[in-house]
Parts: structure tokens; sequence; C-alpha cells
């Protein structure tokens, strides 16, 4: 039997007030986005500062919404978790470890290309080539 496909009955309003909905409370449960937060600010000074290329600017952008997004998906997680079981649950507590270090390994990826781009950056001005 085949199943029909049903789109949502809700507006892309709505949908874009649920997702507001979600950043907000992503950003107030989690005391890690302030860390995230200013490390994001101080790439895009630092890059401001540095003249950053286009192409530069892409790669920073998007390294610094990587790791946003994957801390708002382990935040997720862990509501979920919450939801799921209050218990202590080895499954459960394993999966909220890899989301950890999920968020990690994005962090590290950014926090290298950031290095390599505003530490060429900075090499050309050092050198007065900016």
């Amino acid at each position: 039997m085949v199943e029909e496909f049903h789109c949502s009955k809700r507006t892309w309003t709505q949908k874009f007030r649920d997702a507001f909905r979600g950043l907000y409370l992503g950003i107030h449960d989690q005391s890690s986005f302030c860390v995230h937060f200013v490390a994001a600010a101080a790439v895009i000074a630092a890059a401001a500062a540095l003249r950053a290329s286009l192409v530069e600017w892409g790669l920073l952008v998007l390294s610094i919404a990587s790791v946003m997004a994957a801390e708002m998906m382990n935040t997720a997680l862990e509501h979920l978790a919450k939801a799921v079981d209050r218990n202590h649950n080895r499954h459960l507590g394993a999966a909220l470890d890899i989301g950890s270090a999920a968020v990690l390994l994005m962090a590290a990826g950014a926090a290298t290309i950031g290095a390599m781009v505003l530490g060429h950056r900075a090499w050309i001005w050092i050198l007065g080539g900016a």
C-alpha cells in the first residue's frame, strides 16, 4: 500500500517563528554559547582588521555557523535525552558524549581554519603587504 505524502499545515511564518524560538531556547539554555559568541566576535574583529578577502570571510562565517549549529544540535539532543529518561542511562549518556564530541571536532576544525586564514592575513600584514 502506498502512503500519501502530506505537506505540513504550518505556514512559513509559523515555521520561522518556531525556528527563532528554538534559537532563543538553544542560546538561553547553554552557557557554552557565551564562549562561542566571544570567539566569533574576536574572529570577526580580527578578519575585519586584517582585511580578509571575500573567500576568507566565507570560510570564517561558515566555520562560525557550523560550530553554532553543532552546539544547537547537541543542545537539542540534551533536551531529548531529558525527555526520554531522567535517570542514569548509559546509552543516553553515550549519545550525549558523542554529541559533545561532535561540537569539539567542529570547534577544532573551525579554530584550525581561523588560524590558517587569520595567521596568513597577519603574516601579510607583518610583512607590510596589507
